[in-house]
């Protein structure tokens, strides 16, 4: 559950992480309602992805803003997956012109096909890992 103390004494970046409740009860709404074929224009450009070298300060917003998108997920009284950290993560960092690529991937588990969303900004795997074991099956950068 949400510490409102930590919140408000030792939260230096507030405005990040309402921003990133507010979007992530966005995405997740739309992710629950709207197909994914209507919701695919919204993810950005398919099949491209952005450059894998990225400056480092570029890199080090990037790295607290998917700290605070990870942390905040967990503790949400609803359940958030993979692809609605990786949409609410782009959107930040599409917020400061950030560059970055969300890969949709597939794998079988146990005999199922299982599915799963992250986030690149550079060489920097932001939120769900790397993909390793997944294929690929869309890409969109911003």
């Amino acid at each position: 559950m949400i510490n409102f103390k930590s919140f408000i004494l030792e939260n230096g970046e507030k405005k990040v992480t309402l921003k990133a409740y507010i979007y992530s009860f966005y995405y997740r709404l739309m992710i629950k309602n709207i197909p994914m074929k209507k919701l695919e224009p919204r993810l950005g450009k398919r099949g491209k992805e952005t450059i894998a070298e990225e400056s480092i300060e570029h890199l080090r917003t990037a790295k607290l803003y998917a700290f605070h998108v990870n942390r905040i997920t967990e503790r949400l009284p609803w359940e958030e997956k993979c692809f609605v950290r990786a949409l609410t993560l782009r959107k930040l960092l599409g917020e400061v012109g950030i560059p970055c690529t969300i890969y949709l991937g597939v794998h079988l588990v146990d005999g199922q096909m299982k599915a799963h969303a992250w986030l690149r900004c550079g060489q920097l795997y932001a939120t769900g890992g790397n993909g390793e074991g997944m294929t690929v099956v869309a890409k969109f950068s911003n």
